[in-house]
């Protein structure tokens, strides 16, 4: 297709007032919902190098390609700019309404560039709608894309904080775990567990489970998976936390824990752990 003489000719005349009634709208908009996330400046700035984009695209020798160097450089833009905006803590719809919501001042200026000409109006708003579409449309899915890296991300981070390796005593580690344990976990918590064993040169860790709700054929396998890691290092592992309803668990589901010591409770698992390396309490 032919570049849009019309649309090219309209983004540039009209390029100040289109800027001027949809950052307009823009504001209005994020006024009336009470979300004013970014200062007006910054949002006048993105709708100029917006339209600049735009009006690149649309005079190009082929505005249909979407190969070309124009429709990259305006795609690159959306995609920077979803990012920002899930940082800035906007939703999908507020991010695709900076696209759709220039129709109104675009359409208005085509149908004072066009006159009285109604087949031309009609096929140039056809045409900006087509593209602006497909912009919204991109718009969305790096949105999505951005969204998802964050909540990664986040996930993460969370693993990471709910599987902290304390010292409670010279040679001796504990880590208490809390909620679901999952594939995923478990080699976060024997890269942790194992990481900290080298850098203390710990004997003995402790793995207490008072906080993992239900114990099932999985998450047994994955006990028996991180017990087996620490003995390789050279470390002695026992297992706390293990109460009436998970040893009944685990005998019904026929795990064998044969070779793992178990206690009922953390301070157990401590005193045998303080006895097994020479050490004595004494009130």
């Amino acid at each position: 297709m032919a570049p849009s003489k019309t649309l090219a000719t309209t983004l540039r005349k009209h390029q100040q007032q289109l800027l001027t009634d949809w950052v307009k709208n823009l504001q209005g908009n994020a006024a009336a919902g009470g979300k004013v996330r970014i200062s007006p400046q910054e949002l006048n700035a993105q709708a100029q190098e917006f339209l600049q984009l735009l009006a690149e695209v649309v005079t190009s020798a082929n505005p249909e390609d979407r190969g070309s160097a124009q429709f990259k450089a305006l795609t690159d833009f959306l995609q920077s700019l979803s990012r920002s905006r899930v940082q800035q803590g906007f939703s999908s719809a507020e991010t695709a309404t900076f696209i759709f919501s220039v129709k109104l001042p675009l359409f208005s200026a085509l149908r004072t560039e066009a006159g009285s000409d109604a087949n031309l109006l009609a096929d140039e708003i056809w045409t900006a709608t087509k593209l602006l579409d497909e912009l919204g449309l991109i718009t969305v899915q790096a949105y999505q894309r951005a969204r998802e890296d964050v909540i990664n991300r986040q996930q993460q981070e969370m693993l990471e904080l709910s599987t902290p390796v304390v010292k409670l005593w010279d040679g001796i580690l504990a880590l208490p775990m809390i909620g679901t344990l999952d594939s995923a976990r478990t080699q976060i918590v024997m890269e942790s567990l194992l990481h900290k064993i080298v850098e203390t040169g710990s004997e003995i860790a402790i793995i207490d489970i008072t906080g993992v709700p239900t114990v099932d054929t999985l998450v047994a396998q994955h006990l028996l998976k991180t017990v087996t890691a620490i003995r390789l290092m050279g470390a002695d592992c026992i297992i706390s936390g293990v109460r009436p309803q998970i040893a009944q668990t685990i005998v019904h589901l026929g795990v064998d824990l044969q070779g793992v010591t178990t206690k009922a409770n953390l301070a157990d698992a401590l005193a045998l752990a303080l006895k097994r390396t020479g050490n004595t309490l004494s009130r």
